[in-house]
């Protein structure tokens, strides 16, 4: 059961503010939301990216736990070794048998989906106990919103532009939390920071699980989405509300949608507030594409209904 908004004011404070993330950023909000998922003290590898140079610019730091800054690829090797290290200090009697550290890697979508997925893949598949988590913004946001394979199809980025000659992304993003389930680990779940309670929720369990777990959260930013920095938290709800982003966890191959919406919108509004769609408003190319990625998130839902039980 989730803490109750009284418990979390009395949660310490492991990220600050005075980070010089950008206004509206959806990173800080998930990342202070799931390090309330534990009272376990919490050691962090970040990887390279946005939320890693935002928080330490020397000679200051946002960060009120121990925190690592690896390099772009290899969170998951960096968390996991720092974990085996824990667990020989622990049998050598060098540390307290019964403290509980948690060991927590943070990646962007590039360093996770892309650069880091031989790292990720690697740690989980040795059965270390810590918890990956993906802040996906959907793009290299950090070095100018370049095209990952988790950019959706049909988004502007500066490597994927939207002009004459492509029309934004040509293929659909890498669907990699079914990747993560594909390794049979104990616990996969998809976010948003919209939902906090739902998110707090998954970071408990996450925490508490025995075995890597592997929280895939959608980060929407401003800069490379777009948008109003103001709406941070709507634009993540509506990905839920339009099951382009489901909410949705996997516990021991036991799948269950943690949020079914009531009526499920149409793509198009998720798309209409965000800039790196507003060429697909314009025309009949448009259209067509707009067509297609309602397609691909109503098959995707209908088959993740289906392994929910609740087709």
């Amino acid at each position: 059961m989730p803490k109750n908004l009284k418990q979390l004011s009395e949660s310490p404070v492991r990220l600050t503010g005075g980070h010089r993330l950008c206004p509206g950023c959806g990173e800080p909000i998930a990342i202070r939301q799931i390090l309330m998922g534990t009272d376990d003290p919490v050691i962090v590898a970040n990887a390279t990216g946005c939320f890693e140079v935002s928080t330490t610019i020397f000679p200051y730091t946002a960060w009120n736990i121990p925190w690592i800054h690896i390099a772009f690829e290899n969170a998951a090797a960096a968390a996991t070794g720092i974990e085996a290290m824990y667990e020989s200090l622990k049998k050598q009697g060098k540390l307290d048998p019964e403290a509980n550290y948690k060991f927590l890697a943070v990646a962007g979508d590039g360093g996770t989906y892309d650069i880091g997925f031989q790292s990720l893949s690697g740690a989980v598949e040795r059965q270390h106990n810590f918890v990956y988590v993906c802040l996906n913004n959907q793009a290299y946001m950090n070095t100018g919103v370049q095209r990952s394979s988790a950019s959706p199809l049909g988004a502007h980025t500066t490597t994927s532009p939207a002009g004459s000659v492509i029309p934004g992304k040509t293929m659909v993003q890498k669907d990699l939390s079914e990747c993560m389930v594909a390794h049979d680990m104990p616990y996969v779940a998809q976010a948003i920071p919209g939902r906090w309670r739902d998110l707090l929720g998954k970071a408990e369990k996450a925490f508490a699980i025995e075995g890597p777990a592997f929280i895939n959260c959608l980060t929407p930013c401003p800069l490379g989405w777009m948008c109003d920095p103001a709406v941070t938290a709507e634009i993540s709800m509506l990905a839920a509300d339009t099951c382009v982003w489901p909410l949705y966890e996997v516990e021991y191959g036991q799948y269950k949608i943690t949020y079914k919406p009531k009526e499920k919108k149409p793509v198009e509004e998720y798309l209409k507030p965000q800039g790196r769609f507003k060429h697909l408003f314009r025309g009949e190319d448009g259209t067509k594409i707009i067509a297609q990625i309602q397609e691909y998130t109503d098959r995707k839902w209908d088959a993740l209904l289906k392994k929910a039980g609740d087709a």
